[in-house]
């Protein structure tokens, strides 16, 4: 029977209409995937001004404390080498759903913890899940965005979000601390994974994709820097026989590397200069930024004997100027090429660093405040190029590889800092202090003459 083609398009028009309303809108999406990444952004740096007062409640040493910031900073870093693939083969969806899920669970346990192995195991839980969460909220907001120019908007968001969660989280940290108890801070996180799975009820489902997974060289990454980390905390005859383990299964992780079909870290990849040296770089802006954080956390209470509160505000001028000044990294770089705002942000940071030398408990705290800035803005000032950097440098295809590499080393070297620097105040907390701002400005040093090797404005133009 022939058809009428203008019923016909009504027909259609009327089918369209009926699916757009049904379509669920991209801002639910990326609202959704926002809220997840801020979510375990701001778990990274909320508990940072809590901690004596964890210590206090739960009997426990520096070596306590630092397995609370590391059980999570480890297990996220070293397991976000895998989650890339477990989200395409599960689904971004599914993946993000499981994640959010797990890590609302173990936040609750975190707040109910009746003793430090419990809250330290429940962190190594919410480490699992935040690497389960972060690959799978990007690929949610590619999903969700099929144009670029949108698709470009949406990540920008995105990723403000996360800066902004870092920026609030000893803030938050100081002030759910003293208005409520430590606790807070991990049950302020189920309300915000209860929004996140009632907005995934309306985006779509993700299709499932086929991606190698590299078990046997995950295990021995999580094996070797799990050892290495314990080696650096306790110490002892028991810290030498972990290192011991650390050395074996790092030898073991490389020649599996080396070998397999489908490595989690292809060494090849670093045969590239400017993908060793952005990782270094982001390494080394790491250990300075989030290891430093964690130390004059304990500082300003331990020391000065301030307030939870009072010390998260102290933090306020360093980390509220940090989105800012990514934003103009972003554009130095977009104009300049990466080299010109990666050496001027690395300057910045050991001057910052050399200059926190003269701080002792008699400073004022509201001095100190102060002379965190140029150290954290020099940071913030690296930390776009260098990703930029290492994103050119690669082909399309190794692009999520590539990004997952850089920040599971960036996370990696933020908790080794931690565990390194917490056995130097352990020992005497100012004189541990100075060492360690020391170390942190002779890391960036090293990687403020390997960033002379980047390409320069001509060739970033190209």
């Amino acid at each position: 029977m022939p058809t009428n083609p203008t019923l016909q398009a009504d027909e259609l028009a009327d089918a369209d209409r009926e699916l757009g309303l049904k379509r669920p809108s991209p801002a639910l999406t990326l609202t959704a995937a926002l809220l997840g990444f801020a979510l375990i952004c701001l778990d990274a740096s909320v508990v940072n001004v809590a901690l004596p007062a964890i210590g206090s409640s739960l009997d426990s040493g520096m070596s306590g404390l630092q397995w609370v910031v590391d059980a999570y900073t480890l297990a996220f870093a070293s397991l976000m080498l895998s989650t890339g693939a477990f989200a395409d083969r599960a689904g971004a969806s599914r993946a993000y759903a499981l994640g959010t899920v797990v890590f609302t669970l173990a936040s609750v346990a975190c707040g109910l913890a009746p003793n430090l192995p419990t809250l330290i195991g429940a962190r190594v839980l919410q480490g699992v899940a935040a690497a389960a969460v972060l690959p799978a909220s990007l690929a949610l907001v590619r999903q969700a965005y099929t144009d670029p120019a949108r698709r470009a908007r949406a990540v920008a968001l995105w990723a403000a979000g996360g800066s902004a969660a870092v920026a609030l989280g000893p803030v938050a940290g100081g002030a759910l601390t003293t208005a409520w108890d430590w606790r807070g801070i991990f049950f302020v996180n189920v309300p915000i994974g209860l929004a996140i799975l009632a907005l995934l009820i309306r985006a779509p489902r993700s299709q499932r994709r086929p991606a190698p997974l590299d078990l046997p060289g995950q295990v021995t990454a999580v094996v070797a820097l799990t050892a290495l980390a314990f080696a650096v905390i306790e110490g002892g005859a028991a810290g030498w026989a972990a290192l011991a383990v650390a050395v074996v299964a790092a030898v073991a992780f490389l020649r599996i590397e080396a070998r397999g079909p489908h490595p989690v870290v292809p060494l090849d990849l670093f045969r590239n200069r400017t993908v060793t040296t952005t990782v270094a770089a982001g390494a080394a802006v790491s250990v300075a930024f989030y290891s430093l954080v964690f130390v004059f956390s304990l500082f300003f209470q331990q020391v000065q004997g301030r307030s939870a509160l009072y010390a998260g505000l102290l933090f306020l001028p360093m980390t509220g100027l940090i989105a800012a000044t990514n934003v103009v990294a972003g554009k130095l770089a977009g104009r300049y090429g990466p080299r010109l705002p990666m050496l001027l942000g690395q300057a910045l940071a050991v001057v910052g660093l050399l200059l926190l030398l003269y701080v002792d408990a008699g400073t004022p705290s509201s001095l100190v405040a102060v002379l965190l800035v140029p150290m954290a803005l020099g940071c913030a000032l690296t930390v776009p190029p260098l990703t930029a950097a290492m994103m050119d440098a690669v082909p399309a295809e190794r692009a999520g590889l590539a990004a997952g590499v850089l920040n599971a080393a960036r996370q990696v070297s933020g908790g080794l800092g931690i565990a390194a620097f917490g056995a130097l105040v352990s020992d005497g907390f100012v004189g541990g202090m100075r060492l360690s701002l020391v170390i942190s400005a002779a890391l960036l040093t090293v990687t403020f003459a390997l960033s002379f090797r980047l390409a320069g404005p001509s060739a970033s133009s190209a």
